[in-house]
């Protein structure tokens, strides 16, 4: 869909634009230097040495993992559908509770002996692989749908908006790491990689969910849905980049990270001026040929493709995932055989491997490590910060950019949606070690809450009908579950 443009701005008006913009990445970085010089005088408490847990068995783990997976699938597919069908939430919604309702919170809770039945600890590892690899087909998913049209928008709103959402909710949850890092992290992670990844994990908008929501709407095609659509295109790709650097920092001792931002650099620069004009003339050729389907052997060539991508990002030490999404992105998105390639990987991500990351998300989600009322204190806290940040930051920034009230709260509550792609950012700093099971927890709750109000809010703020009318030659943007 191509995002409202306004080619009319003066050449004045342009640079006024870029002024503000590069004043306010100044102003960030000031700000956040300042609450970085605070937070290195604080220490955290030394890390309580890791138990290992007896597991269940090794008989029969092949049958297990069958037996897990094909629970999981039906409790995704039955609980998505009771979602869509009588609560008006995306489906992707309810299969992310049915992943949290076979974990320790819930099933573990009332029925330990059916959740040792189901998912014991010997099928985690398998399970967790699994998932992993779900992820980064997925995130080759989201790349791929992610129409490069949508980032070419110049108007004040999607210029404002993504950006503004991206550094208030950023600032906001640096400084809430002041608090959070003294109490929930460890000795062994130092505030900047802390912080930084609080401050991102509260900048993601999931871009899938926020199209699906368009879409169930029917809203992709009005002005309102082009603008949240091209901003939460420019927000994801921000914060997605800003993430790959938060990751190589963490993973990486500071005085090597820049090494880290040099590769990453190499990497994009060969990705965007070698790498994508082979694969366009191989789609070309491909079109011109007109032989019919998909081939297998084209298949592979992509999946080859995919994962070579996914280990270069994994080699360099900003995770496999940002290796996937690249090369979707920078695959050619429109013609047939863009969307046989969709058809083809689409079904089996969403049905089967995604509801496995849901599952070993919810294995790692414990309820009872928020014992006191402290904790929750702090779950409600990050619940507050994040909606002020990405609601209020986003409502604001439209409000300036001339868009009236009530559209300009309908956007902000829109880009406050997180869905799958807060889960997948929380796993990843679990998996790093940035995050304690405590903090993740208190963020996957963040994450629901956050994504689950979202559709109430626009029925009652706008009405099931109440976008504007669509602008004449405006195209849909269908994106899979987030």
């Amino acid at each position: 869909m191509n995002a409202p443009t306004d080619r009319s701005l003066p050449a004045t008006s342009r640079w006024r634009t870029l002024a503000s913009y590069a004043a306010m990445l100044a102003a960030t970085g000031g700000i956040y230097l300042w609450i970085r010089s605070r937070g290195e005088q604080l220490r955290a408490p030394v890390a309580a040495p890791a138990t290992l847990s007896d597991g269940h068995g090794h008989t029969g783990e092949l049958a297990q993992l069958l037996l897990a997976l094909a629970a999981i699938t039906l409790l995704a597919r039955l609980l998505g559908g009771v979602f869509r069908r009588y609560l008006r939430q995306p489906p992707v919604i309810g299969e992310i509770v049915a992943g949290l309702v076979l974990g320790p919170s819930v099933l573990g809770l009332l029925w330990p002996q059916a959740h040792a039945f189901l998912l014991p600890e010997s099928v985690a590892p398998s399970l967790g692989v699994i998932s992993k690899i779900g992820v980064v087909l997925f995130m080759f998913l989201v790349g791929l749908e992610l129409d490069p049209k949508l980032l070419r928008g110049n108007t004040h709103s999607t210029i404002a908006v993504p950006h503004a959402s991206i550094v208030v909710p950023f600032l906001l949850g640096a400084t809430l790491a002041l608090w959070i890092y003294p109490r929930y992290s460890n000795a062994s992670v130092g505030f900047t990689a802390f912080s930084l990844f609080i401050g991102v994990s509260l900048s993601i908008t999931a871009f899938p969910v926020l199209a699906r929501i368009l879409r169930d709407r029917r809203a992709q095609k009005t002005r309102l849905g082009a603008t949240a659509l091209a901003c939460a295109a420019v927000d994801d790709v921000s914060a997605w980049t800003l993430l790959a650097l938060v990751v190589g920092i963490a993973t990486a001792k500071m005085s090597g990270a820049m090494w880290t931002v040099a590769y990453v650099a190499l990497y994009v620069v060969g990705m965007l001026f070698v790498i994508r004009p082979l694969l366009q003339r191989f789609f070309v050729r491909r079109e011109q040929q007109r032989e019919g389907p998909l081939t297998h052997s084209a298949l592979a060539f992509v999946f080859v493709a995919l994962l070579a991508s996914a280990v270069a990002t994994e080699a360099i030490g900003i995770h496999a995932l940002f290796g996937a999404f690249l090369l979707g992105a920078i695959l050619p998105h429109e013609g047939r055989l863009a969307s046989e390639l969709r058809g083809k990987i689409e079904d089996v991500v969403l049905v089967l491997f995604l509801p496995s990351f849901f599952a070993f998300t919810g294995l790692r989600t414990s309820i009872g490590l928020l014992e006191s009322s402290r904790d929750w204190l702090f779950c409600g806290l990050i619940v507050a910060v994040a909606i002020a940040g990405k609601f209020g930051g986003s409502l604001v920034a439209a409000r300036l950019a001339g868009m009236g009230w009530r559209h300009s709260a309908a956007l902000g509550i829109l880009m406050n949606t997180r869905g799958l792609m807060e889960l997948i950012v929380l796993n990843l700093g679990l998996d790093l070690g940035v995050i304690s099971p405590t903090v993740f927890t208190m963020m996957v709750f963040m994450a629901l809450v956050t994504t689950f109000m979202a559709s109430p809010l626009l029925d009652l703020l706008l009405g099931r009908r109440g976008f504007e009318d669509p602008p004449t030659g405006a195209s849909a943007v269908v994106v899979g579950p987030g």
